[in-house]
This record gives structure tokens, sequence and C-alpha cells, in this order.
């Protein structure tokens, strides 16, 4: 299995996390999926917004300039690592943005 089809199957592992994941954790995530999916940031950081949209833009920019397949690299070694600590038996849905 090559890196882009393990990225695509860690992300919907990523989908399966329980929800008691803490917002740093959520966050790196939805930093390393965006970089890996997209690149760096294309669009102004959020001004008149809440709090958590100007929170997933910052995680997206700390990771900016990393290449594709080392932000994919780190992407599924983090849900490795958050799967490992978790127990599947309180798998829920995640809904904490809108890549997800």
């Amino acid at each position: 299995m090559g890196l882009k089809e393990k990225f695509e199957e860690h992300h919907l592992k990523d989908k399966l996390l329980p929800g008691t994941i803490d917002r740093k954790d959520m966050l790196i995530l939805y930093g390393l999926y965006k970089q890996a999916k997209i690149g760096n940031v294309n669009t102004d950081r959020p001004v008149l917004s809440n709090g958590m949209d100007i929170a997933m833009w910052d995680a997206w920019k700390a990771v900016e300039g990393k290449p594709t397949d080392e932000a994919m690299t780190e992407y599924i070694a983090k849900v490795k690592a958050l799967v490992h600590e978790t127990s599947t038996s309180s798998l829920t849905i995640c809904h904490c943005c809108s890549i997800c």
C-alpha cells in the first residue's frame, strides 16, 4: 500500500477517534491534513470569526512549507498514536471540522 492510500486509510480512522481527544491533537491532525491535501495556506487568517476557525487556520499555518509526503507521514503517525492511546469501545464520529 502506498503512502497516499495509507494516508486515506488513516483519515478514516481519524474520523472514528473518540470525542475525548483534546483540541490540541485535533488541531494538529487538521493542520497536517490540510497541508497534505492542499499544501500551504491559501487563505487569509480569519478575523471576524469564531475562535475555532482561527485555531484551525493557525494549525494549518504552523505546518506551512512541509512537503506533502512529510505531512502525510506525520499525520499517519499521529493517528496511530492517538488510536493506540484510546479505547476502541468508545468510538464516535468526529465532527470537529469541515474536512471530516
